[in-house]
Formats: C-alpha cells, sequence, structure tokens
C-alpha cells in the first residue's frame, strides 16, 4: 500500500517522549506569565544590559501597565502599537496591553514614514508605545490626521538601563542617537504611565482563548501589508505544540532573546516562551550587535536560541568566536527560521556549541512554527522537517488546489490545525483566497518524502528572504516607478551568500534620462525600510515579457545568475 498524507507517516519519526497529538491548553499566554511569577516569583525572567527583572517584577509591571490603559479610557478589543526595538518595555506593553483585553500590533521599527502611515491606519490603533528615537516619525504620521492615533506613551531605550550605563548613555550616545525627546501635549512617559498605573484600579478584565490577541503584519504579493488576526487560542496552542517538541526544565533555561520581537518567530519562540516556563530571557536590542550577542552568550550562558540563519552564519565566521575569544558551548539547542538552513552552516555552528540546530517553518499566519526537524533525530538535508502534533497537511495541485499529488511530488502545501489565523483583517477577500474550509494555502511550494519530512522547493511566488526578512517584490516595485526617472521596473532576489538573497532591481528608465543607480538607490532608501531597497540596480532598454506583457522575472534573474558565477 503506498504511503498517503492521511497516513500521517511523519508521526513514525517523532522522537521518543513527543507526544503525537496533545491536548489544547484553555489558558491563555496571560495565565501563563502569571503562574509563573506564581511558582517562581524570584526567578529572573528579564535581564537587559545589567538589569535584571524577576517574574514577581515582570507581573507587577505588565499589571500596572494593564491598569494604567483602562484608566485612561482602554477598552476589550482596541488595538494598541508597539513601536521599539528588543527590550523590557516592548515585552511589558505586549503582556499588559493584552491583560487590558487588547489586541496587539507588534511593527517594524524599520519602518519608513510612508509604511508606518498605511499599518496605523489599517489597525485603526488609538495607542501607540514607541521607543524615544521613532517617536519624532510617529509624531509626523499622527499630524496628517490619516489615523485613530491619541494615545502614546513613549520610552526610552535607557529606562531599564543600570544607574551607571544610563548616565554614560545620556552622556555619550542619547543625543547622537536621536533618543534626547520629550513627549508632546497628553502624550506620557512609559515611566510614568507604570507609575500611574500602580495607584489605579486593578483590571477586571476576562480575557479567553476565544479572544483576539493580536494582528501580525505580513507582506503580501499586491505590496499592501495584511493583519493576520490571531486569537489567544492560537498562540497558547503554538506553545504548547513547541514545548512538547523541546526538551526543557521549568526555571532551568536561558533564551537569547536577539530575534526582533515583533516578527511573529522571535515573538513566540523567545519573549513567549520563555515566560511559559519560567525561563530567563536575555534581551539583545540589536541582532547585528555581534560584540553584545557573544557577550551575551559568553557571560550568562543561555540554553536555546531561537535565530534566523544569518545569525548563526555570523557567528560561525567572527574570528574573535574561531579565536576562544567567546565561549558558546551553553546553547543546547536551536531553532532555525525564515530563510532556508545550509547544512554547512548547521554543521559548523553545531561543532562550535556542540548543542543542536536545527530548520524549522511557519507563518505569520501560523502564528508560527508548524514543522520543525527533530531535535536530536534525524535532521534531513534541505528538509524543514515533520509536522509538530496537531498539525494536519497535504500537497494539492497547485493549480484548483483539490486534489492530493503523489507523495514524492511536488505541490501547493495546505495545512489545518489550532494554530491557524482567523483571516486577514478587514480583507474578506485575500482571507478567501487564503482559506478553504479551515485549510490554510501557504503558497509554498512543496514535497513530502514517504517517511513525512517536508520540503519547500520554491518560496511563495515572488517572496524574496534576505537576512530573515520577507520582502515582496510589488512594494518595492511600486515604490520604483513613484520615481520620476523610472518608466518600468522588476524586482526579484538574487543569491547572495551573507543575507540568504538579496534585491536587484532591473529599472527602464524615460528616455533621455541621466539620473544614476547610486540616485535611485539613495532615493529607494527614504521610502522603504532598510532591508527591503535594492542593493543593486540595473538599467536596461526593456524587460523580457511574455506576449501578453507579463515581465519574465525568472529570464533575469537567470542573467544574473549567470554573470555572478562567470565573475
Amino acid at each position: 500500500m503506498s504511503i498517503t498524507y492521511a497516513d500521517k507517516p511523519w508521526l513514525k519519526h517523532y522522537e521518543d517522549g513527543v507526544a503525537k497529538t496533545i491536548t489544547l491548553p484553555d489558558n491563555t499566554i496571560i495565565d501563563m506569565l502569571d503562574e509563573s511569577a506564581k511558582k517562581h516569583p524570584n526567578h529572573i525572567a528579564l535581564f537587559f544590559k545589567g538589569t535584571k527583572l524577576t517574574f514577581r517584577d515582570y507581573k507587577e509591571q505588565t499589571d500596572a501597565l494593564a491598569a494604567a490603559l483602562v484608566a485612561s479610557g482602554f477598552k476589550k478589543g482596541d488595538r494598541a502599537v508597539i513601536y521599539m526595538a528588543n527590550t523590557p518595555q516592548f515585552v511589558i506593553s505586549y503582556f499588559g496591553i493584552m491583560k487590558a483585553g487588547g489586541i496587539v500590533i507588534a511593527t517594524n521599527p524599520l519602518y519608513t514614514e510612508r509604511e508606518l502611515e498605511h499599518q496605523l491606519a489599517d489597525c485603526g490603533a488609538e495607542t501607540v508605545v514607541v521607543m524615544s528615537r521613532y517617536y519624532p516619525l510617529l509624531k509626523n504620521v499622527q499630524k496628517k490626521g490619516h489615523t485613530q492615533v491619541k494615545r502614546i506613551i513613549v520610552t526610552n531605550i535607557k529606562d531599564y538601563f543600570p544607574k551607571h550605563l544610563s548616565m554614560l548613555f545620556t552622556l555619550l550616545k542619547e543625543k547622537k542617537g536621536g533618543d534626547d525627546v520629550k513627549p508632546e501635549g497628553s502624550d506620557m512617559a512609559f515611566k510614568d504611565f507604570i507609575a500611574m498605573g500602580k495607584k489605579a484600579a486593578p483590571v477586571n478584565v476576562t480575557v479567553t482563548v476565544d479572544d483576539l490577541a493580536m494582528l501580525q503584519y505580513t507582506g503580501g504579493t499586491t505590496g499592501l501589508a495584511k493583519g493576520a488576526v490571531g486569537t489567544h487560542g492560537n498562540l497558547s496552542a503554538n506553545i504548547e505544540m513547541l514545548k512538547e517538541w523541546l526538551e526543557w526544565e521549568e526555571a532551568k533555561e536561558g533564551f537569547v532573546g536577539a530575534i526582533p520581537f515583533f516578527h511573529s518567530y522571535g515573538m513566540i519562540t523567545a519573549m513567549i516562551l520563555s515566560a511559559a516556563i519560567a525561563g530567563t530571557l536575555y534581551i539583545v536590542p540589536d541582532p547585528r550587535d555581534q560584540k553584545d550577542l557573544l557577550s551575551t552568550i559568553d557571560k550568562y550562558k543561555p540554553t536555546l536560541f531561537p535565530g534566523v540563519p544569518a545569525m548563526y552564519v555570523a557567528i560561525n565566521n567572527n574570528s574573535d568566536v574561531a579565536a576562544g575569544k567567546y565561549d558558546v558551548s551553553s546553547i543546547r539547542a536551536c531553532i532555525s527560521g525564515s530563510a532556508p538552513l545550509l547544512m554547512e552552516t548547521k554543521r559548523e555552528f553545531e561543532k562550535l556549541t556542540g548543542g543542536n540546530l536545527v530548520e524549522g517553518y511557519g507563518m505569520t499566519e501560523t502564528f508560527v512554527a508548524t514543522h520543525c526537524n527533530p531535535i536530536k533525530g534525524e535532521n534531513r538535508e534541505g528538509s524543514i522537517g515533520l509536522p509538530l502534533p496537531n498539525v494536519e497537511c497535504h500537497i494539492v495541485d497547485a493549480v484548483e488546489g483539490e486534489n492530493d499529488v503523489p507523495v514524492g511530488e511536488i505541490g501547493e502545501l495546505i495545512m489545518k490545525g489550532p494554530t491557524i489565523m482567523k483571516g486577514y483583517w478587514n480583507m474578506p477577500t485575500e482571507t478567501a483566497n487564503a482559506m478553504r474550509d479551515g485549510w490554510l494555502y501557504t503558497g509554498d511550494i512543496t514535497r513530502m518524502d514517504e517517511d513525512g519530512y517536508f520540503y519547500i522547493e520554491d518560496r511563495k511566488k515572488d517572496m524574496i528572504i534576505a537576512g530573515g526578512y520577507n520582502i515582496y517584490p510589488r512594494e518595492v516595485e511600486e515604490v520604483l516607478v513613484m520615481h520620476p526617472a523610472v518608466m518600468e521596473a522588476a524586482v526579484a532576489g538574487v543569491p547572495d551568500p551573507k543575507r540568504g538573497e538579496t534585491v536587484v532591481a532591473w529599472i527602464v528608465k524615460k528616455p533621455g534620462d541621466a539620473t544614476t543607480e547610486e540616485e535611485i538607490k539613495a532615493w529607494s532608501k527614504t521610502q522603504l525600510a532598510a532591508y527591503k531597497y535594492p542593493r543593486v540596480i540595473i538599467f536596461r532598454d526593456e524587460l523580457p515579457k511574455t506576449t501578453v506583457g507579463k515581465i519574465l522575472k525568472r529570464d533575469l534573474v537567470k542573467e544574473e545568475k549567470e554573470k555572478l558565477a562567470s565573475g
């Protein structure tokens, strides 16, 4: 008898002790945090630049932020945006908003004014918790009057620094980094808001697994950001699935908190999971700061390191690690996501740490992980691993999306499970396109082998993955054609040894225009987040097209690959 998807062959390859199905929790991630605080009040929950917050502190400050929100008119179901880098303030805001019954939107601090305005207008948030260096840009957006923002809470990155480091930061970096700003009008400082909450009445809001928890924005092939709607049940289910997959000890694990918390992967696998198992979260605000990251690992010995391949590649190639300046041997397990993990990267990192680095898979729309290679079991080269407990998968024909393709052949991956989003915020057509009869159509071209290991053969039609970030060419193209010199533009990703892929733009200029590549590149930096702008601009007289006028990007990419191969 031939293997079928319904047979779930992946279950036979689960590691010993991993349940084939789990009982879905009826508690929320808020409950999980409060339970950790009840059981381990004095255990260190958050570590940031030398500052230590216990689980008692963690609970008290999230309670205070929630109370301050409610006292200021915030209601259950209201949306609130967190606009900052990885800091204790981010984590406290996240849980505090949820304790007030709010829906969290975690936005990318690299966004330009145009990108931020779209997201704020789309979600309808009235509340934003913002880091001071991004406050002027937020105020520019607010003053345009196209959003509903009326309640702004401003925090300085130094708010949770130790006293001596705060003084040094004030003297040497605050003004230079754009952090020396004061709240305007009715806007409040984060510390004052927390203090207000400690004096306010306790929150009396009931939050259940069926309530909405967050809108997590993802790009789309249309170029418009879409808010994936997630419930508290989606989040707590994924936490239970990850707890089942990983080996861990309560109040014994240390998490490297370097992957951005605004990204659903960092949010769940580092920020929420650490709270749920009473682990210590070592917060690194800038994942590109190798000195901070490696010093944290060397000194404090965290055990779990969720990340993206670019992070592991950087450590593998760090000369100070090679010279023995930093000890990274405390790392016991890492799940790599957001981009393909090369086997050479895996082997080298495991050699350095003595731990296990495995590739996983998930989507913003699945909050977050759905597949993972066994931590200590068999990892198959190029595979995203096995579906996690309670995840159902099929691979269907990519045209109609109705019939299973034979095992071993490629098609579109569709999934069903307790973490799948409820749909896209205020986008019924997009929701209907992505979800049919409870199945999420991922758009990823995939195959499954007879043992149930899955392989991504092609990412979503046009998506570029650079440094772990998802970049959608349509958005970049729409920005480029706004430039007065540009007549046509095509954008795609080409292989890059450092970033995985890099963004390349092929441009046809208007006749007689003398604009240079560097001028267009510089202009695009003002319109797009730093990870999105084209690193390479190629001018052409025309773009290759089909007979119906569709640009043949594969031909452009092929030409560029051939040029790279020939040197």
